[in-house]
């Protein structure tokens, strides 16, 4: 796992990548931070990283477009795959290395709330509570964006989709208002899931026999449940959007509470993604 960690450090820090990644975060924030806090007066550091959520969609592809996608073009996945290393070492090397770099651009905004105390009171338990929270939010799309690197062998697909999902995930919580909350209208959008759930199966496991038994036996019981209570499904697609909604469980943070679930909600999403991707490798492995 420290090899795999060195070997991505250091490619990020022999190209332009990470240099390229932590100075377009530093001077994004260092916009805003100057406009809201020290123009406009905001005591609040954590108004500023609200307001640059937006940051992950642009930067984070472009950090972990390569993880994975560099390697299984130019064929050195195989090399991976024939060494002793675990899929679990391989995937953690790799996702500690990007959050590095990551964290190396977090620790620099770690000053800012110090510099606002020269102009005044500043509540400094809520600015790093939120500096926190961005940390975690950070690492959760860094595991997707790796995760998505896995499943292909172009750095700019890669980044495309990532891109998508990553911009799916910031407009969740507003699609949810538009979304129609009738029972059958929800049957219908949870079949709709099931249906990509079953296809990612398949691309992750290429068994044609699991994708389809799952999906079928999902089918059957979602099925009953909705002839036997379809109230249940009153307004469960609006509320599930909203609470799957990785923005929008940064909203505590927002107003300066340290809040642990939406932690445990960024670490599950963290580790669910890193299993997954261990997952592709280990199916490369023995395929």
């Amino acid at each position: 796992m420290l090899a795999i960690y060195k070997k991505e450090l250091r490619t990020y820090f022999t190209s332009m990548i990470g240099y390229v990644f932590v100075a377009f975060f530093l001077v994004i924030i260092g916009i805003w931070f100057f406009i809201q806090n020290l123009i406009s007066g905001y005591a609040n550091f954590e108004y500023t990283l609200s307001s640059i959520t937006f940051i992950f969609i642009l930067l984070v592809p472009l950090l972990t477009m390569r993880l994975m996608a560099e390697e299984n073009k130019q064929k050195t996945d195989q090399l991976l795959l024939t060494s002793p290393l675990s899929a679990s070492s391989i995937v953690i090397g790799k996702l500690l290395a990007v959050f590095t770099v990551f964290l190396t651009a977090m620790l620099v905004t770690c000053f800012y709330p110090l510099i606002m105390t020269k102009f005044g009171t500043v509540q400094l338990g809520s600015a790093y509570a939120s500096i926190f929270g961005f940390t975690a939010l950070g690492a959760a799309y860094l595991s997707i964006g790796l995760y998505i690197s896995s499943l292909t062998e172009s750095q700019v697909v890669a980044a495309v989709i990532s891109f998508m999902v990553f911009l799916f995930t910031v407009l969740m919580d507003g699609m949810a208002g538009i979304l129609p909350t009738d029972n059958q209208a929800a049957y219908i959008i949870f079949s709709l899931i099931l249906i990509v759930i079953c296809l990612v199966l398949y691309r992750m496991m290429q068994n044609l026999t699991i994708a389809v038994g799952t999906g079928v036996v999902a089918e059957v019981g979602l099925t009953i449940v909705y002839l036997l209570k379809p109230t249940l499904f009153d307004g469960s697609v609006v509320n599930i959007f909203k609470w799957l909604s990785v923005i929008s469980r940064y909203d505590q943070f927002y107003y300066g509470i340290f809040d642990i679930s939406g932690i445990i909600y960024y670490l599950s999403i963290t580790f669910l993604f890193a299993f997954l991707t261990t997952q592709v490798i280990r199916k490369k492995r023995w395929s």
